[in-house]
């Protein structure tokens, strides 16, 4: 009998095998989770500042302990039917070992995917050496074909986000080597005109992921199937579209008395719904 793991990990590589883009929400709870996974969407990734921002923290501080952030994302992937993308961040330690342990244990909460970083937490030296950054790929390759789960295996370069020189030329080079290593997909966060991300695409040999994660962005999906990307995702966008919009009730609330902001609640029922799944 296919397990419930197996069958989610396979449908999620299925969704990369096809032709054309698709499309990966993320969530930052169960209830996001279900609203999401209700409105279509075949495949959702959780969400690292999502989860660091709900949790009162900042992001990319690594504040939350490994062992907590995936009993917090394994509780998301659990509650939905469709696939599920672990945010990894940098694998929570620096060594090969570190990485292929947060593999295992992401596998072991029910996430089908997951995103590796080379990005150290160390704003002096924002990047691991790319022997090492790969070597990191390639022990979570290992780690992950062990389980006997199809893990759709997402390796990123953050040259842009930690502002290094000649950020495309090391973007290029540092996810070649990644897909060298075994990674299934790439993934170079920060840039934004249509004109850089075709040419990613052109010069990494490899399914490319793309994230919205800016406001007022003008891209659309179609544009991103032109350029030749395979899977766009979302961030904590969601996230910081609805924190956004609390914020502005607010201050709509405090400072005008008004009551505006109510015309966009979500009605209760519509919430009930969705939610009783998880009695």
């Amino acid at each position: 009998m296919v397990s419930d793991l197996q069958r989610k990990g396979e449908a999620f590589k299925a969704l990369h095998d096809r032709d054309g883009i698709f499309v990966m929400a993320n969530p930052w709870d169960r209830g996001s989770a279900l609203l999401l996974e209700a409105a279509g969407f075949e495949a959702l990734a959780t969400t690292s500042a999502g989860s660091n921002y709900a949790n009162g923290t900042t992001d990319w501080d690594y504040h939350i302990p490994r062992e907590e952030m995936i009993r917090q994302f394994g509780d998301i992937a659990q509650c939905v039917d469709v696939p599920m993308n672990g945010d990894l961040e940098n694998g929570y330690g620096d060594s090969p070992e570190d990485v292929a342990e947060t593999i295992r244990q992401s596998i072991a909460a029910g996430m089908v995917g997951g995103g590796i970083e080379d990005y150290t937490g160390d704003a002096a030296n924002p990047l691991y050496d790319l022997g090492l950054a790969t070597e990191r790929i390639a022990a979570a390759r290992e780690a992950a074909d062990a389980s006997g789960i199809p893990f759709v295996l997402t390796g990123r370069a953050e040259c842009y986000l930690a502002g290094v020189d000649n950020a495309f030329e090391k973007s290029v080079e540092r996810l070649n080597a990644y897909r060298e290593a075994g990674a299934d997909v790439l993934y170079a966060p920060g840039p934004q005109s249509l004109e850089e991300i075709s040419a990613l695409v052109r010069e990494v040999d490899g399914p490319m992921n793309f994230v919205i994660g800016r406001r007022d962005t003008t891209l659309t999906v179609a544009e991103l199937d032109e350029a030749g990307v395979k899977r766009i995702s979302i961030g904590g966008a969601l996230f910081r579209a609805c924190y956004g919009y609390l914020h502005d009730a607010g201050v709509e609330l405090l400072q005008q008395g008004t009551f505006d902001w109510t015309k966009s609640v979500i009605d209760g029922k519509i919430l009930n719904s969705v939610l009783l799944r998880l009695r």
